[in-house]
């Protein structure tokens, strides 16, 4: 079995089921990568099926997750779907005390909407982009109704494919998603959604459903824990973007491990986080699953979850009792609070 094309809505841009968030060799928060090794990476999934690849204009420096993609990618360009964001005020001088984890300004006017487009196409190698995000979009931005007509308009010129939000823990979250899911005419709706972490995913998956907006799915391991590596002892370095996690989070999901090793009992070689992106590919609002990939063990064993036995509806239904049961996570620590590190 190969890496099959999910579409989104009826715009004519599809995207891979497996995806790769540039996020984790871009932004120095799982890790630094030299230019060479993160183009390489970009590059080896390509070659093993992978053609769709979200980025974004806040990663890095000057566009650099944007040019890393395209220095990996310019020869096959049409041959991948790339997903891009915009809305931060990358013109502002940053906050006192900034580190690159902190939060800028959003600026959601006419002028920062084309200037971060005409950067992203020159930094992307592009005339057109596939999937355009805006990237943490407030309930200001949800209610803005300038800002919508302009999106609506540069879609229609065939300029942007397709746009919708991308949501973001803590930092704007479930009522916003709601809005934009029950108001606006977006194509897509991009946020966190895992096992151990389903609301407000499952919300957010029964409001596209009635709407047929594709869902693009992030963090699909909650954060490493559901690839099964981590210990009561684990921790992480201030600059590791899981730092920022509360104690719960790891104590209680570890606990919460043991009650899924029955996925992985009856399908011979799989692996629990190679299951845990098929729970995700089972629902048919899911257009893509991006997993955290920080190397390429990851990245091979990620991609090989397409070939593992479906869920069936009994173990479908006992993840959902299970979740009923206080299944659930504490997601998130506070912007900037640090509560699992080294």
């Amino acid at each position: 079995m190969s890496i099959q094309q999910r579409p989104i809505r009826e715009t004519g841009v599809s995207v891979s089921e497996i995806g790769f968030g540039v996020w984790t060799i871009a932004t120095g928060w799982w890790g630094s990568y030299t230019r060479d090794e993160a183009a390489a990476l970009i590059r080896e999934a390509f070659e093993l099926g992978v053609t769709f690849f979200n980025t974004s204009n806040a990663y890095g420096e000057d566009g650099y997750g944007e040019i890393l993609v395209r220095d990996a990618l310019a020869d096959v360009r049409d041959q991948v779907t790339i997903a891009t964001t915009f809305g931060y005020d990358l013109q502002a001088e940053r906050p006192e005390g900034y580190s690159g984890q902190a939060e800028r300004a959003h600026e959601w006017t006419k002028d920062n909407l084309q200037r971060s487009l005409e950067r992203s196409l020159t930094a992307l190698g592009t005339d057109s982009i596939d999937l355009w995000q805006l990237h943490n979009p407030r309930m200001d931005a949800m209610h803005d109704d300038a800002l919508w007509e302009l999106l609506y308009d540069l879609r229609t010129q065939g300029v942007v494919k397709s746009f919708g939000p991308s949501i973001g823990p803590a930092i704007g979250w479930k009522d916003e998603g709601l809005f934009a899911l029950q108001n606006r005419d977006i194509d897509f709706f991009h946020h966190i959604y895992n096992m151990l972490e389903q609301e407000p995913g499952r919300s957010f998956t029964e409001a596209a459903a009635e709407r047929d907006v594709a869902m693009l799915v992030r963090v699909p391991h909650s954060s490493g824990l559901l690839e099964g590596r981590f210990t009561p002892d684990t921790r992480f370095d201030a600059t590791d973007h899981r730092s920022h996690r509360r104690e719960a989070w790891l104590n209680d999901g570890l606990k919460k491990l043991d009650a899924l090793t029955f996925l992985t009992d009856d399908r011979e070689g799989a692996t629990l986080g190679q299951v845990s992106i098929k729970w995700l590919l089972a629902d048919p609002q899911t257009a893509t699953v991006q997993p955290n990939i920080n190397t390429s063990e990851q990245l091979r064993e990620f991609v090989a979850a397409v070939d593992i036995e479906d869920l069936d509806a009994d173990e479908l239904g006992e993840i959902e009792t299970l979740y009923g049961l206080d299944f659930g996570v504490v997601p998130s620590a506070e912007p900037g609070e640090r509560l699992i590190k080294a």
